[in-house]
């Protein structure tokens, strides 16, 4: 049979002279990107639960240019599509290390972004205009247009929501469910169920057009598995008893994989990596995928090795570490963790080294409103309570209310800023970083947590002392195309309030709980409608425009904080 592209391109890594496109396809097959001007690159498709997938390294692509590109199947042309009123797709490489401008010295602009119902839900749920789809919308009027276009796409979690599913992926849920498949009535659980999501997804034109032309990374939340996944250690008790449970995270995981964290690796990485080796060579990666999700859900457990979905990338001067707040949590009471000791050391090794800017992708906010961030502490520390009455208690308001952010795993909240401190006051005590002038360790020119998850942007300063010589900004993005309900914004928005912060720091305060080490103040928002963020790192200098959707779609400037060692 012919095969068809059923998602993609997906534009995913540029590295150098070469780039990597995610597609999947309707049959098996011979995919090849040829890009013109020089630069190709093809792949045999690997197959997965009746699935057909394939990743393609192009290589001997022109530096410092916009080149368009083909794809073909089969030495057929599926790419673009002969009728397309969109412009054509392109890969954009960064300037040579020899050019007038340097890759090194060549300004780096991101976007970023987290929570993206699929488009296909506002008709129904009457959503605001997706903020992803203005974005691309606006770039289609010039795709080569510097001031347009990004260098990455940064997607911060619950790309997909396999617990709050459209009417149509219901109606398919519906009558497998009736066909005897165990699982939710409306929720997704094995991996045919969780393509449904990235179909429905993916292929909405606009963000077709867009992944197709602009690099992206991802990380999961937890809407790619399950509203609050890993919440805390009886969350995950209780979910094991569920008999459709085991299946639900195998597929999740699988699926995860395969859409998502796979075209986070560089060519290299991808040469490296011991299970897409095996998944590409095998005829049919069923079975491998499916060992794989469950033995990577076990290994929380400590049955075995945990497989590390965070990574780290580089873009001239600037490094992006992307962390996993959700699947490798340690959720023992008492010795919570954000990251397990192992990517803990992993994340501090990436942190150091030399870089202008650092920028940390962190699904939930590090800097929450003070007041959330104190009854998260609180909850924290009373769950801990030796009362086992009280423990449980506070372990029930925890997952009533998600309380589960960096400050509900305190340590790994106070390690991560004092990292920050110690990266950012420099000098000869600091930690390895960049030797400067004089043989002194120089010190990041600006540290930037990236975050979404709480349907509401807004930009943090962290005040961490006098002797910092950096700015620590937390820039929280959130929703791309979801709702906060009406009722509660006016709470959000108390919860910023200085009389909302002293009272819940009270609480805390009678649980045991000390004051923070530093203290952070809001410089823009909140803002609750859908929207889109710009990280512009110029120099040593960075500036962060957050941007949202009016009625008609178009996007609209909420605000711009511009900070570094000029600002």
């Amino acid at each position: 049979m012919t095969a068809h592209l059923l998602i993609g391109p997906v534009l995913r890594r540029v590295v150098g002279d070469r780039a990597t496109i995610w597609v999947e396809t309707t049959e098996p097959a011979t995919v090849r990107v040829e890009a013109d001007g020089g630069g190709a690159g093809s792949a045999s498709t690997f197959a997965a639960y009746g699935h057909h997938y394939a990743l393609v390294v192009v290589e001997g692509l022109t530096l410092g240019a916009d080149s368009t590109y083909q794809v073909h199947l089969d030495d057929r042309q599926v790419w673009p599509a002969p009728d397309s009123t969109y412009p054509p797709s392109l890969i954009r490489t960064r300037p040579a290390p020899d050019a007038e401008i340097p890759e090194a010295e060549a300004p780096v602009r991101l976007i970023f972004g987290s929570c993206r119902e699929a488009t296909p839900h506002s008709s129904s749920r009457h959503l605001p205009p997706d903020a992803l789809d203005a974005y691309a919308r606006r770039l289609m009027t010039d795709p080569k247009n510097p001031d347009l276009r990004p260098d990455l796409i940064v997607l911060l979690g619950d790309q997909v929501y396999a617990d709050n599913t459209s009417a149509k992926v219901k109606r398919f849920l519906r009558r497998r469910r009736a066909a005897g498949h165990q699982g939710p009535q409306d929720q997704v659980v094995t991996f045919d169920e969780y393509t449904k999501l990235y179909l429905e997804s993916w292929r909405d034109p606009e963000i077709r057009w867009l992944l197709s032309t602009v690099p992206s990374v991802m990380i999961f939340d937890d809407h790619e598995l399950i509203d609050d996944w890993n919440t805390s250690e009886s969350w995950r008790r209780d979910m094991a008893a569920e008999s459709w449970w085991i299946e639900r995270i195998t597929g999740g995981l699988a699926s995860y994989w395969v859409y998502q964290h796979l075209g986070n690796l560089s060519p290299d990485e991808l040469a490296a990596d011991p299970l897409f080796e095996k998944v590409a060579a095998a005829g049919d990666a069923t079975v491998l995928l499916h060992d794989f999700g469950r033995s990577v859900d076990s290994a929380l457990d400590g049955e075995t090795t945990r497989y590390q979905w965070s990574y780290s990338l580089d873009l001239g001067r600037t490094r992006l570490v992307m962390l996993d707040n959700r699947c490798n949590r340690v959720l023992t009471p008492g010795a919570r963790e954000m990251l397990p000791a192992r990517e803990w050391a992993w994340f501090v090794d990436q942190a150091h080294g030399d870089y202008d800017h650092l920028v940390v992708g962190s699904s939930l906010p590090w800097l929450m409103p003070p007041a959330i961030h104190h009854l998260e502490a609180w909850n924290e520390r009373t769950a801990d309570s030796a009362n086992p009455r009280v423990a449980a208690y506070a372990e029930k308001i925890r997952r009533a209310f998600d309380l589960e952010h960096w400050a509900a795993f305190s340590r790994s909240f106070a390690a991560l800023g004092e990292l920050f401190r110690r990266l950012g006051e420099g000098g000869d005590g600091a930690p390895p970083h960049r030797v400067g002038a004089g043989g002194a360790y120089a010190a990041p020119a600006t540290i930037s947590v990236l975050s979404g998850d709480v349907h509401h942007s807004y930009v943090a300063r962290a005040d961490l002392g006098e002797s910092m010589r950096t700015p620590v900004m937390q820039l929280t993005c959130s929703p791309v195309h979801n709702q906060v309900p009406a009722f509660m914004r006016p709470l959000m928005r108390f919860s910023w309030s200085r009389a909302a912060a002293r009272g819940v720091r009270g609480l805390a305060r009678s649980a045991g709980v000390r004051r923070p080490a530093w203290t952070w103040k809001r410089e823009a928002g909140p803002y609750f409608g859908n929207a889109v963020s710009t990280l512009h790192l110029t120099g040593r200098d960075a500036t962060v425009t957050v941007e949202g959707t009016d009625k008609d779609g178009n996007l609209f400037n909420v605000a711009e904080v511009g900070y570094g060692p000029s600002k």
